[in-house]
């Protein structure tokens, strides 16, 4: 914006699985289906003429080093951005090509990509698909719309696909519901695309960097990571390695297979109080916490602190449908812009309405006439900070949210509909103060690819606030992942 004070599911899931035998059509569970490989196909949201999706792949055969999955869409589908693996399209047939991480599946192995697609008149789901050049007899189909399967008795199906399943197909359980944000995300078809935090992994596989901090004593860096796998954060070499000195917090890493990590901004806009107009980071032992029984440190914005990384890999743009999430405080908020994380420009400048979607969170009313102190749960959408389709938060149940720790949500489904969420950090579920159609003029977005935590899009740098633990998704995360996350939050027992 042109001044620093200012601004920020449609999901259905059921499940078939279809085996062929001869003619015959079976409806059959995913422990009975004898194959050499399974495949998950899930539409985990749907607006007029675009969809998300999530593909999960199961080798039941060979260890594999590489993989290639096709499939033909029926209705004319077309794929617009796809993540953890790359595709080529022609007409209706697919082919997906893992990634330089994801391509070696033992038996029993599985691996996951989702994209953003686009339709017209109808959006059936694929009936097959071939894994390098094997058909999958395990497919596993789900999502909106939802084909109904066809269940017949027949003399004729082979054994492996009757309701007889051999023990050692039946006595393949479930895996466990994920716990962790960014592996329920995947699971609900929304995957993070950048994943950001000082308290603790936000993958149960994650095992490296946290956070980077830089001592002023010599100038000499240290990565701050975690006790354990999907764990906490180990805090203690930061204690002693800033003893007797100051130490600031210089990035933040991205967990996500996007490594989307945010350095100390660079300015904007409105210049920081850095080398030459760059921001600053915050200082690394101003925000002592507990989570989990451990010591923790968060990240506390004050005027001039900002972080920022331009042209995210695999960020949602344009009307592209984006949910965020993060965990925050009451305790240091206040009226001027912008306390934000999510998405903004990449020129650091304001261009113009619709080109942000961030979490605002503070004390700010932009429009006036707020109901309340504040502070709220905001959606940045540049050119102001809206808790409503009009702006001003007008709710009469929503004068303010005060929480030692507090989780703030925005989703944007980029063509018609915004969301506002908010929680204790510390227990029960969340509360949706808004949700509605975006303002007049911000339809469609027009967001671009730069992610940013504590200023505004143009870089607004006259902001307090705290920071623990947040996520970027692509696709519209449904309110059932959200609620799964939220006791994800409340079991990490911030304190």
């Amino acid at each position: 914006m042109s001044t620093p004070l200012r601004r920020p599911w449609l999901a259905a899931a059921s499940a078939i699985v279809v085996a062929a035998a001869g003619v015959t059509v079976t409806a059959v569970t995913s422990a009975q289906a004898a194959a050499s490989c399974q495949v998950t196909y899930s539409v985990s949201s749907q607006w007029p003429g675009g969809f998300g999706a999530n593909v999960s792949i199961t080798n039941l055969g060979s260890p594999i080093t590489s993989w290639q999955l096709s499939w033909s869409f029926g209705a004319g589908q077309t794929i617009q951005q796809l993540w953890n693996g790359s595709y080529t399209q022609s007409g209706g047939n697919v082919t997906v090509t893992n990634a330089s991480y994801n391509g070696s599946l033992a038996t029993g192995g599985n691996t996951s990509f989702g994209f953003n697609g686009a339709w017209n008149g109808s959006n059936p789901n694929p009936t097959a698909f071939t894994l390098n050049g094997t058909l999958c007899t395990g497919v596993l189909s789900s999502g909106t719309p939802t084909p109904t399967p066809t269940a017949t008795a027949s003399a004729s199906a082979s054994p492996s696909m009757s309701a007889s399943a051999s023990p050692s197909a039946s006595s393949t359980g479930s895996p466990p519901p994920p716990s962790l944000p960014c592996d329920i995300y995947a699971a609900g078809g929304t995957p993070c695309i950048a994943a950001h935090s000082t308290t603790r992994a936000l993958y149960a596989s994650y095992n490296g960097p946290l956070y980077q901090i830089q001592r002023a004593s010599d100038h000499s860096y240290l990565n701050i990571g975690l006790v354990s796998a999907g764990g906490v954060v180990n805090a203690g070499p930061q204690s002693t390695f800033c003893s007797g000195t100051s130490c600031t917090i210089t990035k933040l890493y991205d967990q996500s297979p996007q490594h989307n990590d945010l350095p100390i901004s660079s300015g904007g806009f409105w210049h920081g109080p850095g080398p030459n107009g760059s921001d600053i980071g915050a200082n690394a032992m101003a925000l002592p916490i507990n989570v989990g029984g451990h010591s923790a440190y968060g990240v506390k914005v004050t005027p001039g602190v900002g972080y920022r990384v331009d042209n995210a890999k695999a960020a949602p743009t344009g009307a592209q449908p984006e949910g965020i999430y993060m965990v925050t405080s009451s305790n240091n908020v206040n009226q001027y812009c912008c306390f934000d994380y999510g998405s903004a420009e990449n020129d650091h400048s304001d261009d113009g309405n619709a080109t942000m979607n961030a979490i605002y969170w503070g004390t700010a009313c932009w429009f006036g006439g707020c109901v309340g102190s504040g502070p709220w749960v905001g959606a940045d959408l540049e050119n102001g900070m809206f808790f409503s389709t009009q702006g001003s938060q007008k709710n009469p149940n929503y004068q303010g949210v005060h929480f030692p720790f507090v989780s703030a949500w925005e989703k944007n489904n980029g063509t018609s509909n915004f969301t506002l969420k908010y929680g204790n950090a510390q227990s029960g579920g969340l509360t949706t103060p808004f949700s509605g159609p975006l303002p007049n003029g911000y339809s469609p977005m027009k967001v671009q690819s730069s992610l940013e935590l504590g200023t505004g899009g143009d870089n607004s740098v006259s902001d307090y606030g705290e920071f623990f633990e947040g996520a970027i998704t692509a696709g519209y995360p449904s309110d059932a992942t959200e609620n799964a996350i939220q006791t994800s939050i409340v079991s990490a027992a911030y304190q």
